[in-house]
């Protein structure tokens, strides 16, 4: 079954990155996985094993019925739902995934690696956690390592906590990619940090994609000019005195806790 560009498939052959995996998800008995994109079956052998109950949503229709045959056991006994359908489509209510009922554990296609963390980090079905293989470049985005923060980071850090597990060389895919890859975890998955700081999530993102505007501009004249009005840009900077330093930073310079107090304020 050869790889389907428009799908984004590249298959994983590496055991040492499938167990890897397997191991960041702590899997228990009986746990509820999604699988998105289980391709060749690789990674679903893998799971099945763990004693889990999973449900693999594949796109590809060549590939849902390869996988049908190879899993027919597991799926007559129910351990396995196995659905031909499209991940950014998939109504999880259907399927009783409720929030923090089930774990997230896949190798994703990496064109769609965007929205699928913003459906599931933002579904009100949230999963308790994540644990995908992803471009290494968008890993070391999401953890900041340069210290520099963006829209990718500041979204994923504010529903959950990240971490890099493992980085996984490009020839240990099938074809070969041009990137190399890395798999990470996102744990603790909720809304707390809205709750507890009393903030308005739609308003919350409002304030970091005005400020995220025009990257070399400073924060104050991102707000401006972005037509945030909470109060005028100047008195937002001035109610809070620890606040004032960050006036003349740039967006990617400000820590969640910093967008916490601003959208606060």
């Amino acid at each position: 079954m050869k790889a389907k560009k428009s799908f984004g498939q590249n298959f994983l052959k590496s055991e040492i990155a499938l167990r890897k995996i397997i191991e960041a998800g702590e899997i228990k008995k009986d746990d509820i996985i999604l699988e998105i994109g289980p391709g060749r079956g690789a990674l679903t052998k893998q799971l099945l094993a763990s004693s889990c109950q999973l449900i693999a949503v594949e796109k590809d229709k060549d590939l849902y019925e390869l996988l049908k045959n190879k899993f027919q056991e597991e799926i007559l006994s129910g351990q396995l739902k196995l659905i031909y359908d499209d991940i950014l489509k998939f109504n999880l209510e259907h399927y009783k995934l409720l929030a923090n009922s089930y774990k997230l554990i896949a190798n994703i296609p990496y064109n769609i690696t965007g929205a699928i963390l913003k459906k599931f980090l933002t579904e009100e079905n949230q999963p308790e956690s994540m644990v995908l293989m992803v471009q290494h470049e968008v890993a070391t985005r999401i953890l900041a390592r340069d210290g520099k923060e963006s829209i990718l980071s500041i979204s994923v850090k504010a529903y959950g906590t990240p971490k890099m597990i493992a980085k996984v060389d490009k020839r240990y895919f099938s074809p070969t990619p041009k990137v190399n890859s890395a798999i990470i975890s996102i744990k603790n998955i909720s809304r707390k940090i809205f709750r507890d700081n009393g903030i308005n999530e739609e308003n919350f993102w409002k304030i970091v994609k005005k400020g995220f505007a025009h990257k070399r501009k400073k924060l104050s004249s991102n707000l401006k000019y972005g037509g945030v009005k909470y109060g005028g840009v100047a008195s937002v900077f001035h109610q809070k005195d620890s606040l004032i330093f960050l006036k003349n930073k740039r967006a990617e310079d400000l820590s969640l806790e910093d967008w916490i107090a601003l959208a606060k304020l």
